[in-house]
């Protein structure tokens, strides 16, 4: 019995046992959650070892138990018949016959009233034996259903820590890129290519007006050119004719 209560005062103590509070103070959740899934198990192959053990006890005590009841009443049957046996004999007249059957009686009485105190006295003992296998039975019942919810919320809470601790990666790998920061390295890029872009455009403007002024500088000289030579060209009509003629001008070339 002492087992039994052993085992019956584990199985309420795990099925009294404040989860939460158990997992808050756990350095690793899910190693508690497991080493508690673990201890469910072992308590209830345990508990499963005493109840069998536990019903097969009882049903040997019940078993003597109708061997108890059905031997009180074969010895009361024989009781009555060496009784019947010992009367006929007497009205027969054969006394010392008859009282030879009345002590068969007796004996037959005194083992009756022995196994009827037997199982008189064996029936507490079986009630008490039914009463605490139903209560294993019912902490069986207990505990595998507590095993079951158990393991599903294990499953979930271990789901949830790992989803958990990917959003978190996830948003600290976010704010490490903030485009938004202007001390990010980012926007410190951005700035740097920024200003290389600056750089670019000014040496481009920069070749660009001077090659302005080179296409400036040879046009100025084409003109001068060509007004030497129409100089030229006009004194010598002149040398050629005292009167000189107006003519129009040539075609002035594509600069």
């Amino acid at each position: 019995m002492a087992q039994k209560q052993s085992i019956l005062g584990r199985i309420a103590q795990l099925t009294r046992a404040n989860v939460n509070a158990m997992l808050d103070k756990a350095e690793d959740p899910e190693k508690m959650l497991d080493q508690l899934v673990r201890d469910y198990t072992n308590s209830i192959a345990e508990a499963e070892d005493t109840v069998a053990q536990t019903i097969g006890n009882l049903r040997l005590a019940e078993a003597d138990h109708a061997e108890d009841v059905a031997a009180a009443k074969e010895w009361g049957a024989k009781a009555i018949a060496a009784s019947q046996k010992a009367d006929a004999l007497r009205t027969a007249g054969q006394p010392s016959e008859a009282d030879r059957f009345d002590q068969l009686a007796k004996v037959a009485l005194g083992k009756q009233i022995g196994f009827e105190n037997e199982a008189k006295t064996a029936a507490p003992a079986i009630a008490q034996q039914n009463e605490t296998v139903e209560k294993l039975k019912t902490g069986l019942v207990t505990m595998r259903s507590r095993l079951d919810d158990l393991k599903t919320r294990r499953d979930q809470l271990v789901a949830r820590q790992k989803t958990a601790a990917a959003q978190a990666q996830v948003q600290q790998a976010v704010g490490s890129i903030n485009v938004l920061d202007p001390t990010s390295e980012l926007s410190r890029f951005e700035e740097k290519v920024r200003r290389e872009e600056a750089r670019v455009a000014g040496h481009a403007e920069l070749q660009a007006s001077s090659l302005d002024a080179q296409f400036e500088e040879l046009e100025a000289d084409t003109t001068q050119l060509e007004i030497e030579a129409r100089l030229a060209e006009l004194k010598g009509q002149l040398g050629t004719s005292s009167a000189p003629q107006v003519e129009s001008a040539p075609e002035q070339p594509a600069s």
